[in-house]
């Protein structure tokens, strides 16, 4: 791994030490950030993994260098803090050379003493073990160890000094000295000492906004040549009314992209996991997309044929198609309510469907890319039916596994995947009787003869791949491909156009990829036009956004269909894959009421803006992410309200309140170039992450923008200016007048993520909404002098502590119940957990075989999980058993610890140094608290800090 930064970077350090603290082998780069080579790293620093991928966010990466611990909400709002509120005032502080700025120093006072009354209570910032918040913290604090001019911070400094000794530390303060830290020269960084020159004793007053994520003197690197930039590209740009045709068809000479979603499986409730992974994303760049000007279609719709579509019916006692129709609505208007802006919204139980299908697969078989072979399948004699996998349940084939419940495709006991054919004692899941086994022909696409091709394909266009698109395609190819089976004796299904097959239909791995043609050719029956373009010189790009888990049948299934038919159709460019979304370190359950679905979402009273948003800044891009509930609250109430929303409100509230909702002139100043610089980069930044789907970095470059302005509004203070002289009021209307065009622009860069605020913002502008020019990465005037705004309002509302705790309790699962019933009773030998499980066996399958629905069925599976797991850890604890302490000698023991260790407080507090003896005080504590859980006492309350001496 690499880290990539600028000299006395602090959040490069907190990088490092993170590296070196779990021992992973780590590089550094150190980069200047004038040099022309350096001009695509967009963010200082960056991690790079080895393979391949990038870590902007200095949070997401010391995080993944540092494995989590169980306390997951405090370290998240100890990162959160460290960036949003620790660096943002120190390095404002510094820049007013200390001492030249009084409004910080009631401000630092009040951070230092966070964090002083923090550590008085624990050893560290999340408890007793070094976390990531100490490292991200103590790095912004280094270097100097001294914190002059500070005093009341003795816990502080005990930990302060704590992580100083650390050997991996002191290895990475010599790959990375920060005593030059952010500063012009090594005069001025020893004259000031670092971030220590802190004074406390003021009172805490009025804290201004936040200022800008990095703590560096971001503004010494803007360039003379960045701010001529600015200035010449800050020009009036008249908006242009472009109304997009009625049907979205591909036009000569523009940039044509069209993109497609993982077509959702009907027979289920989309989870946030789902959303994000797949529509959700797919609408966001769509919405990108069309605001940079690009000629733009997006299809998706529901995946409605095969063997999950039966198995649902059947548990529901309705046919699949009236199971297609339910679902197809409840997924229609679940992402109505998300906001997702679908060209068309479609299903693949169509003739259309039918037509194409079938055309695909004798246009292979035509190329001799297809064969026939015979396999064996499970046949119900009862019902006369050859079973599907999920139809069929037994015993699982692993040694030591024996799961009973095995399905024909995976067991659920040991996780491992099944073919059907080898379970033991298989039985029919709707009739329960013993299947036999038959061969029955099959159709298979010969994937070696395609392969050639495909490998060709994938050379040219693998690279604006998703790392993870490209890894997994490669695992599949790295053994050479097999023939694949296209066909099943199932009913529900597109039937297969061959003699001899009339009772077959097409697998749904198959079929389902089409189904992005038929759904485009449902919108327009010019759909050949996107998918099959006469015009070979009509330049058309293809963005799917998928999961991981279907990367194979877009990189390799469905480009291989195309590809053997060769007929010209339209195969993908793009391959966006997530990896997964956990829900709280867990999975999402709809049986066990674990996790928000999407018909949740709408029942919490959060707006769907606010969901997209955060599953934006959640999306798993790179690695598995996990939903937080704590996670969501604070970037509502710190990114959104604090920092996003306090912007766009606070300049438009001035424009209406002090110049009469009218915008004034601009005449710009250094300070407003350095600004507008500053705004370019980040443009450049998003149009960078934007074009790669990289939206968590997208959302960061806005936030980073309205920081910024916040910081600025508060160096210029107009409203101090406009009580000056008329010089004075003409310069705050200037500033606000560039504040104003800076919400136009933060409107216009935030509407793929959040289309409702967008247009509310653009409403409270009294203007139409703005396109961006991505190849011109510069922020235009959006008004002229006199344009008159509409009403402001405040655009987010704060989620209350109290609501947070409602929410994860509601959505927490209701495990309980469940948990208290493997527990209970307690068995004491082998026998009689033997004996429990094979009652609760028998229970399961009594079950099964009356349907039970699922929410009812799986606790009672989860029951026999944990007694098989519970036997597991009996038997293995047996074996290494050995005699315990009895309970009265330990007693004893800790009765003897207290009496020392008390009269050890007594003596140090007649010294008066509480740095000496509060340590000890809490070993005491410790150690009483010990006490207390063994005798089951109660323990006494700490005595309030408030109360009076006598």
């Amino acid at each position: 791994m690499i880290i990539y930064t600028n000299k006395g970077n602090p959040l490069a350090l907190k990088l490092l030490i993170s590296a070196k603290l779990a021992k992973k082998e780590i590089t550094v780069e150190q980069l200047n950030l004038s040099s022309t080579s350096t001009s695509e790293v967009q963010h200082l620093p960056t991690l790079k993994l080895d393979c391949g991928t990038e870590i902007f966010s200095s949070n997401a990466a010391v995080k993944y260098l540092l494995p989590t611990h169980d306390n997951v909400a405090s370290l998240d709002e100890w990162l959160e803090w460290s960036t949003t509120r620790l660096a943002p005032v120190l390095a404002h502080h510094m820049a007013a050379g200390h001492k030249a700025d009084p409004n910080a120093r009631p401000i630092l006072n009040q951070l230092v003493k966070t964090l002083n009354d923090t550590l008085s209570k624990s050893l560290f910032l999340t408890g007793a073990k070094l976390s990531a918040a100490d490292v991200a913290v103590w790095s912004l604090l280094a270097p100097d160890g001294t914190l002059k001019g500070a005093h009341d911070i003795d816990s502080l400094l005990i930990w302060y000094k704590k992580i100083s000794e650390l050997p991996e530390v002191i290895d990475a303060l010599k790959v990375l000295p920060l005593n030059d830290l952010h500063f012009s020269s090594f005069e001025q960084a020893n004259r000031f000492g670092g971030f220590h020159h802190i004074v406390l004793g003021q009172h805490p007053g009025d804290e201004p906004q936040l200022l800008a994520d990095l703590p560096n003197q971001i503004a010494e690197t803007v360039s003379a040549e960045e701010t001529d930039l600015a200035k010449q590209n800050f020009i009036y740009i008249k908006p242009v009314d472009v109304k997009e045709p009625r049907t979205v068809l591909p036009v000569r000479g523009k940039r044509n992209v069209l993109i497609t979603s993982a077509l959702p499986y009907v027979n289920n409730i989309p989870h946030l996991g789902n959303i994000i992974g797949s529509v959700l994303s797919a609408d966001i760049f769509a919405r990108y997309s069309r605001v940079a000007g690009y000629n733009t279609l997006y299809v998706c719709g529901t995946d409605e044929y095969g063997t999950a579509t039966e198995t649902k019916a059947l548990a529901e006692n309705m046919t699949p198609q009236q199971i297609c129709d339910k679902y197809f609505e409840i997924h229609n208007n679940i992402y109505r309510w998300f906001g997702i802006g679908f060209d068309y919204f479609g299903r693949t139980s169509t003739p259309e469907q039918t037509k194409i299908v079938q055309e695909l697969f004798l246009d292979l078989l035509e190329a001799g890319f297809m064969e026939t072979q015979s396999v064996d399948q499970l046949l119900c004699t009862n019902c006369d039916r050859f079973l599907a996998d999920r139809f069929v349940e037994g015993t699982c084939p692993y040694i030591g596994c024996g799961y009973e419940d095995a399905r024909g495709d995976q067991c659920d006991g040991c996780g491992k995947l099944v073919n059907a054919i080898e379970l033991v004692r298989p039985r029919c899941k709707i009739c329960s009787s013993a299947p036999i086994i038959r061969q029955s022909n099959q159709f298979f696409i010969n994937l070696p003869l395609i392969e050639p091709k495909l490998r060709s394909w994938l050379d040219g266009v693998e690279d604006k791949w998703s790392n993870n698109a490209r890894m997994i395609t490669k695992s599949w190819l790295k053994e050479g491909l097999k023939s694949r089976c296209i066909t099943r004796d199932l009913k529900w299904g597109i039937p297969v156009p061959y003699k001899g097959f009339e009772t077959k239909v097409f697998y749904v791995w198959f079929d389902a990829p089409i189904g992005y043609m038929s759904i485009t050719n449902k919108y327009t029956n010019e759909w050949r036009q996107w998918w099959q373009p006469a015009d070979k010189s009509m330049n058309i790009e293809l963005f799917q956004f998928i999961g991981k888990d279907n990367v194979p049948f877009h990189s390799v299934m469905f480009p291989s269909t195309l590809l053997g038919v060769n007929k010209g159709y339209t195969t993908v460019t793009h391959i966006m894959a997530t990896e997964y979304l956990n829900y709280e370190g867990g999975k999402f359950s709809k049986s066990r009421g674990i996790g928000v679905f999407g018909n949740d979402a709408q029942d919490t009273g959060i707006p769907s803006d606010v969901w997209r948003f955060y599953l934006a800044s959640a999306r798993p891009e790179g690695q598995d992410s996990n939903f937080s509930w704590v996670d969501l609250v604070t970037r509502n109430n710190s990114e959104l309200l604090n920092n996003l929303g306090n912007f766009i409100n606070r300049s438009l509230v001035f424009c209406e309140k002090s110049f009469n909702s009218t915008i004034p002139a601009v005449v710009l100043k250094e300070d407003d170039l350095i600004l507008l610089a500053l705004v370019n980069r980040e443009i450049k930044g998003y149009i960078h992450s934007m074009e790669r789907a990289k939206f968590r970095d997208g959302l960061r470059h806005i936030l980073s923008i309205s920081r910024h302005g916040n910081q600025y509004m508060q160096t210029q203070q107009s409203w101090v200016l406009l009580k000056g002289t008329d010089d004075d009021k003409a310069r705050a209307a200037s500033v606000i007048a560039l504040t104003c065009n800076l919400v136009c622009l933060l409107a216009t860069l935030l509407f793929p993520f959040m289309p409702q605020t967008s247009r509310t913002i653009f409403k409270q502008l009294n203007t139409g909404e703005r396109n961006i020019d991505a190849e011109k990465p510069f922020m235009v005037q959006y008004f002229e002098t006199g344009h008159t705004i509409g009403k402001p309002s405040p655009l987010f509302a704060k989620i209350e502590a109290n609501r947070l705790e409602d929410l994860k309790q509601k959505y927490g699962g209701q495990q309980e119940a469940t948990t208290a019933a493997v527990s209970e009773p307690q068995y004491k030998s082998v026998a009689e957990f033997e004996k429990a499980i094979q009652a609760q066996g028998d229970k399961v399958r009594a079950l099964k075989a009356n349907k039970t629905e699922k929410s009812a069925l799986d606790p009672e599976i989860a029951i026999l999980l944990k007694l098989k797991k519970d036997l597991q850890s009996f038997v293995e604890k047996e074996k290494t058993s050995t005699p315990a302490t009895q309970p009265s000698e330990k007693i004893k023991d800790l009765e003897e610890k207290i009496a020392k260790q008390g009269e050890k407080v007594r003596n140090l507090k007649a010294s008066g140094d509480k740095t000496i003896w509060q340590p000890e005080v809490d070993v005491l504590l410790k150690l009483k608290g010990e006490l207390t859980a063994l005798t089951g006492g109660v323990q006494p309350a700490p005595a309030s800090k408030n109360k009076k001496k006598k």
